[in-house]
């Protein structure tokens, strides 16, 4: 779901780190269990059938999003500061080539999902059902900025692009300002991106009402950051050290499961990382294929979820059985149609950015 600055990418492609490839899938398949659990009726249906798995599934299975944090913020700081410093180039620059890299599949996916929710008003009537379109509502998705002007996003999901978005000006702004007040600090930046960990955890991240905004989510962000930076030091234990120490007193302040998944995530990151098995395990294609889709994966499945919910509201029996049905085809149609999205929209569009 997340990606590199595509200038970085050429000499470091993250779709040859094995180990981020495979944190990848399991969350994307995790969040699209979610919503498959959480939108649309078959899942109340099939309750009978899997009355402890389907709650798990609504109530825990969205903190995996808590991993494309901090995998994040780990080839953020690979792509923008490999060795704690800005790398050269504008700061506009670089954010215009990200928003570039970000949008062109975004939007295809927001045109899916109006589409798809057109169709499936007629099949069935459900609160998972965006509502209908309006010009200031698609300009603001545009824009990333649904969900900071109050509008619902208009698939499940839209929300992350606009954060990740955030998430990377912020990190590339406190770069920015530690290379202006000292440029050959290779610890400054990472000294106030510690300092916004802290903000985050400690204050921010406690109050839900700020979940629109970056400085919410930057603490797993950061975490993922400082990971990557801690490994190119002679001081590594020391900064890996700071890692845990901010994480561990944030959950013992006020103890939340999505700051523990970071953490777990960030430890596996590092230790994936000093000991260089990031790069060479798991070797199985079937888990490289899948996180290197887990992107178009996460843009195009809520509205394939919703129709195959529209479709077995409409058409099919409700039994459990049947609708326990429903939900496993809708998640191997997902997986197919991001499949898909990925080698048709999502590496044309990167082709094309590249030249």
């Amino acid at each position: 779901m997340t990606t590199e600055n595509p200038d970085q990418a050429k000499n470091a492609n993250h779709s040859h780190l094995p180990l981020i490839d495979a944190l990848k899938t399991i969350a994307s398949q995790l969040i699209v269990m979610h919503h498959l659990a959480f939108y649309g009726p078959m899942s109340d249906y099939a309750l009978p059938l899997a009355p402890n798995f389907i709650p798990w599934l609504y109530d825990y299975a969205r903190i995996a999003v808590q991993a494309f944090l901090v995998i994040g913020g780990f080839l953020a700081a690979r792509a923008l500061a490999r060795d704690g410093i800005l790398i050269n180039k504008p700061v506009k620059e670089l954010l215009w080539q990200r928003y570039l890299r970000l949008m062109p599949p975004y939007i295809c996916a927001l045109l899916l999902a109006m589409a798809i929710s057109a169709i499936v008003s007629h099949l069935m009537f459900h609160e998972s059902i965006p509502e209908p379109l309006t010009l200031t509502r698609f300009i603001a998705h545009v824009f990333l900025l649904q969900g900071v002007l109050g509008f619902d996003g208009l698939f499940a999901g839209a929300w992350y692009v606009a954060i990740d978005f955030q998430l990377y000006a912020l990190l590339l702004f406190t770069l920015w300002v530690a290379h202006r007040i000292s440029p050959d600090s290779q610890n400054l930046g990472c000294i106030l991106a510690a300092l916004l960990i802290v903000a985050s955890f400690f204050w921010f991240n406690r109050n839900e009402n700020l979940d629109d905004w970056a400085i919410y989510f930057f603490g797993a962000y950061g975490l993922g950051a400082l990971v990557y930076w801690a490994i190119q030091r002679h001081t590594a234990s020391i900064w890996l050290g700071l890692v845990g120490v901010l994480a561990i007193a944030a959950l013992v302040i006020d103890f939340r499961s999505r700051i523990a998944v970071a953490l777990t995530v960030a430890v596996v990151l590092g230790l994936g990382r000093y000991t260089g098995f990031i790069e060479t395990w798991p070797r199985s294609r079937l888990v490289g294929w899948l996180g290197r889709i887990s992107y178009s994966l996460f843009l195009v499945h809520f509205p394939v979820c919703l129709l195959i919910n529209g479709l077995f509201e409409r058409f099919a029996p409700h039994s459990p059985e049947i609708q326990l049905g429903g939900m496993f085809t809708a998640w191997i149609i997902s997986i197919a149609a991001g499949a898909v999205f990925y080698r048709q929209v999502e590496c044309r569009f990167q082709r094309w950015f590249k030249r």
